[in-house]
């Protein structure tokens, strides 16, 4: 319900917000939780978003949100997302998304993970 507004309609921001918490998902399935983050002092921020909106999603909308790793440089990496609906596919949204790795306590780039597959 909070992601909606009063007609009902997902509002544009909380796609970011979908399209985190599968990053964070792929990220976590490589074995990388946040307590590991922490042990190697580093976390993700985010340098650039290139989003697209083709149709709205609809309150009660089941949504599956793809995080697909294309390019991996030493410090970042990009992901292809899309946001579908489930009910009959309907592609919702779909963007570019860079994330830099940067060390927590200086917040400088630093590289990624060796436990991050090179795409």
């Amino acid at each position: 319900m909070e992601d909606t507004d009063a007609g009902g309609v997902v509002y544009y921001a909380n796609y970011l917000k979908f399209m985190e918490r599968a990053r964070t998902e792929f990220i976590r399935q490589l074995g990388i939780n946040k307590a590991r983050m922490n042990e190697l002092n580093v976390v993700f921020v985010v340098r650039q978003v290139l989003i697209q909106y083709l149709a709205p999603a609809y309150l009660d909308d089941e949504l599956l949100v793809q995080a697909d790793p294309r390019q991996r440089s030493r410090c970042a990496m990009t992901f292809a997302q899309d946001i579908l609906r489930v009910g009959d596919a309907c592609l919702i949204c779909k963007a570019q998304v860079q994330v830099v790795c940067v060390n927590s306590r200086t917040m400088r780039p630093c590289p990624l993970p060796a436990s991050i597959p090179a795409s």
